[in-house]
């Protein structure tokens, strides 16, 4: 089978997300990390339209790609002006890329309501701007805007605008679904019936406004398309652009059509966890293939049958796309979970033996408090940790103060003040934030950063409080969830006490001691023989 082109624009695209916004280094530390996976092309942005990315081109016009190819994108000439003329194209051509992507109108709607020319222009439109971006030995694409709906409205015309492109000499022509709203039957009914008077590749380019991207980029490969733009994760405008990292997988390990290198797939979660950290966007737990929760199993009945067979209820294997198996604990799960997590660790522990019980039976009693640890995995992993193996601390607190103020001016913010003891120093800062748990996370990892120094990495993504006994009013215990993520992982920590300041710090102590444990950072002292309860 042909090998699937992989053309990713999570740098133009998915910075179209409603809440992102990529500096320029971020976008070149996206640019390598979709370089190292081994994506094929990757566009980098619309120099025409913005400083920000004429910034990017002539930064990455001096670095050398491994796998990639860096493509500039822009439009069409505009209407009423020749090719050579046009700045658009003129940026282009300067941004010094080996490929050019330039999109143009097919919908005559678009020509006639939005563009505000004929319909001939507008094929001059595409036919001249392809061939002057060719005069300037280029690689060209031709991305189609609105092909689907076009030629469902007039599709002689729409067959115009892609067969302009063709002859003035794009090595490929992309389909797009730029509403999202097209089904997957009717986009491969329409590239049947178009593809056989085209002589150059197709490509498919599809939104997710009706949940269909990944599935009609399915069906435009299985109708003949060998090129498939998408960004990472399913970023961009709406309600999002087709998810590579799904497509790829699905392409894989399902239809067996390669890809970028199957040894490079295995590096795919972490590469979606670390565009995840850079775009301030968290990664759903749920998310196909790279989601924290994508392999993990609850039901003692399916983590029974995994463990004998894990295509029991696990439909590829997670370590494909460097993903891996969890075993989440709750009264549903029994001994099993904390057998397995003690293997892990290197202990072998019989289900049945005094100490398995004994683990379940402190588990229980956690949970009776109000701690659940089904929702929080690495308060979970630590729990038995610090049973198996003595808890070790990283830090020792002395004590911290947090408070609150609202001025005058309406504003409110709130104050921390810690003292911890680390490797033997006694370590004091202070530092304001937007809430007490914010105040209190800034303090303590400004104290200890200097000592750990990756937890400069990690960040909270989520905090959640739940007020477990509604009943006891005001004096109610709370249970508090805290999400963290680094370039990564995510993972998730709790705390419970009538005090929701130290319920969130329990979670935040977690949560840090988490990151240690998983960088390996070397402790503060000693392992005591007894573990924390």
């Amino acid at each position: 089978m042909s090998q699937i082109t992989i053309y990713d624009t999570t740098l133009r695209d998915g910075s179209q997300t409603e809440g992102v916004s990529y500096s320029v280094n971020d976008k070149v530390k996206i640019t390598e990390k979709l370089d190292d996976l081994g994506i094929h092309y990757i566009e980098g942005g619309w120099p025409g339209s913005n400083p920000k990315d004429k910034e990017f081109f002539k930064l990455m016009s001096k670095v050398k790609l491994t796998h990639a190819k860096l493509a500039a994108f822009g439009s069409t000439r505009r209407a009423g002006i020749k090719a050579e003329d046009d700045l658009n194209l003129k940026e282009l051509v300067a941004s010094q890329t080996p490929t050019i992507t330039i999109f143009g109108k097919s919908w005559d709607l678009h020509v006639t309501d939005v563009l505000k020319t004929t319909p001939d222009e507008n094929l001059r439109m595409i036919y001249e701007s392809v061939a002057f971006l060719k005069s300037k030995k280029r690689e060209v694409f031709y991305d189609a805007e609105h092909f689907f709906d076009g030629y469902k409205g007039n599709p002689d015309y729409a067959l115009k605008t892609i067969l302009a492109a063709q002859e003035a000499g794009a090595q490929c022509v992309i389909l797009c679904d730029t509403n999202g709203g097209s089904l997957p039957e009717e986009i491969r009914k329409i590239i049947n019936e178009i593809k056989s008077q085209m002589d150059v590749d197709l490509g498919i380019h599809t939104h997710n406004d009706m949940g269909l991207a990944v599935a009609n980029s399915l069906a435009a490969v299985e109708a003949g398309c060998v090129q498939v733009q998408g960004t990472l994760n399913g970023l961009g405008e709406r309600c999002g652009n087709a998810d590579l990292g799904v497509i790829m997988s699905v392409l894989s390990t399902k239809l067996k059509r390669p890809t970028i290198p199957e040894a490079n797939l295995k590096r795919l979660t972490e590469t979606c966890y670390y565009v995840s950290e850079i775009s301030n966007i968290k990664l759903a737990d749920n998310h196909p293939f790279v989601g924290h929760s994508a392999f993990a199993h609850k039901g003692g009945v399916h983590i029974d049958a995994v463990l004998k067979n894990a295509l029991a209820y696990e439909h590829v294997d997670p370590q494909a796309v460097g993903n891996h198996r969890r075993f989440v604990t709750s009264e549903l799960a029994g001994k099993m979970p904390i057998v397995l997590k003690a293997k892990t660790m290197g202990i072998e522990l019989d289900k049945k033996s005094p100490q398995a019980v004994e683990l379940l039976k402190a588990l229980q009693n956690k949970e009776h408090e109000g701690y659940q640890f089904e929702a929080a995995d690495a308060s979970f992993e630590l729990f038995v940790k610090r049973h198996l193996k003595g808890y070790v601390e990283f830090f020792h607190l002395e004590g911290f103060k947090v408070s609150t103020e609202k001025r005058y001016d309406g504003k409110v913010f709130a104050e921390a003040t810690i003292r911890i003891k680390v490797k033997g120093k006694e370590e004091f800062s202070a530092a304001q934030g937007d809430g007490p748990v914010d105040a209190l996370d800034k303090a303590l990892r400004k104290a200890l950063t200097k000592f750990y120094p990756t937890l400069s990495k990690m960040h909270l993504t989520d905090y959640k409080v739940r007020v477990l006994d509604t009943k006891s009013g005001t004096a109610a215990k709370v249970r508090v969830l805290i999400e963290s993520q680094d370039e990564t992982d995510a993972w998730t920590t709790v705390g419970v006490h009538e005090n929701v300041i130290e319920a969130s710090w329990e979670a935040l102590i977690d949560s840090i001691e988490y990151k240690l444990l998983k960088d390996g950072a070397q402790h503060s002292r000693k392992p005591k023989s007894i573990a924390k309860q």
